[in-house]
């Protein structure tokens, strides 16, 4: 079966399927029960491989009830990031490398059907007059949309993926990312309650290195961490309190940002307060709950170097205080 032969067999079982099944009724296993039936009854005696007919089920089933092309892809274990670029540029990372795959979307609607499924199910909303959307898949993958007219080229998605185990520090020390000295003067840091921030590029593994650093965090204690999209993977402490940021609705109303969060964390008794990523005006208010008696935090933001991240912060204090002295922000970083 070319390609040509393929689409079109994709094609007329999906027509099939909206005219005769039931969706509404289907569960999950007796839908994908009948798609496979279905295949197998309309390739009949063609020559193919029991792979492909599986390929083909599963494709049909995830334009249903999946996320179509994106989740045979997703599916690869060894793919780290995928960007959507339209529905005609597909590009993966692998193992290290970009490479474009030869594979498209149906038209620029499936693919737009594909990002509400996505948005949808994290309680998000994307659409012309709020275009741009981060979110997550349930596995925890990082997701940024951003649609047309802001996307010239048609609906933009891209994922990151993470490891499905979260790295530790001695997997650090193994794959020699950091020495077993280093680790140990970490170890000690976090537990003596200092607060430490994490720069690095885009990329480097930021978030990473702060889920392998918080498992040196005790057991007992609670811990609070806020994030635009929840994608931290903190495991190990039983009281542990998740909070994410909200998308404004459609009429403009029910926003929550990272400052929002971070005030209301202070009211929950947090022993410990982790902030995924300080981007903005939210840095003031990260260092103000460092500076009251909350020890311990940790936080990651954008820089190339230790000295740049500490430019950065003054910066991005001023975007939430701008009469606020120089003299007085680089006090409130040092103290923290």
């Amino acid at each position: 079966m070319n390609d040509l032969e393929r689409k079109d067999f994709l094609y007329q079982a999906r027509e099939y399927i909206s005219k005769y099944f039931d969706l509404s009724r289907l569960k999950d296993e007796e839908l994908y029960s009948k798609i496979e039936k279905l295949v197998n009854e309309q390739l009949g005696d063609i020559y193919i491989s029991i792979q492909e007919r599986v390929n083909l089920t599963d494709e049909l089933y995830s334009s249903i009830r999946g996320l179509g092309l994106l989740d045979m892809i997703i599916k690869d274990d060894d793919i780290t990031e995928v960007m959507i670029n339209g529905t005609d540029e597909i590009f993966i990372e692998k193992s290290g490398k970009l490479e474009r795959l030869n594979q498209s979307f149906e038209s620029q609607r499936k693919l737009e059907d594909i990002i509400q499924r996505i948005v949808g199910r994290a309680g998000r909303e994307v659409n012309q007059s709020n275009p741009i959307v981060d979110t997550r898949l349930p596995d925890g993958s990082r997701v940024s949309v951003v649609l047309p007219p802001v996307a010239l080229k048609g609906p933009t998605l891209t994922i990151r993926k993470f490891s499905k185990t979260p790295m530790t520090v001695e997997q650090l020390i193994k794959y020699k990312s950091i020495t077993p000295q280093i680790a140990a003067v970490l170890e000690t840091l976090v537990k003596a309650k200092y607060n430490i921030f994490i720069s690095g590029g885009t990329g480097s593994g930021k978030t990473t290195f702060l889920n392998a650093l918080s498992n040196y965090i005790p057991k007992t204690e609670r811990v609070i961490t806020i994030e635009d999209s929840a994608e931290l993977q903190i495991v190990g402490i039983d009281n542990l309190v998740k909070l994410e940021t909200r998308n404004s609705n459609s009429s403009g109303k029910g926003m929550i940002t990272i400052r929002d969060l971070i005030k209301t964390s202070l009211r929950m008794r947090p022993e410990r307060i982790i902030v995924g990523e300080v981007r903005g005006a939210e840095t003031l208010d990260m260092l103000q709950a460092m500076n009251t008696g909350h020890d311990g935090s940790l936080s990651t933001g954008h820089a190339n170097s230790t000295r740049d991240m500490l430019s950065r912060m003054e910066t991005m204090v001023l975007m939430g205080a701008e009469g606020l002295p120089l003299e007085a922000i680089r006090q409130q970083i040092s103290s923290a």
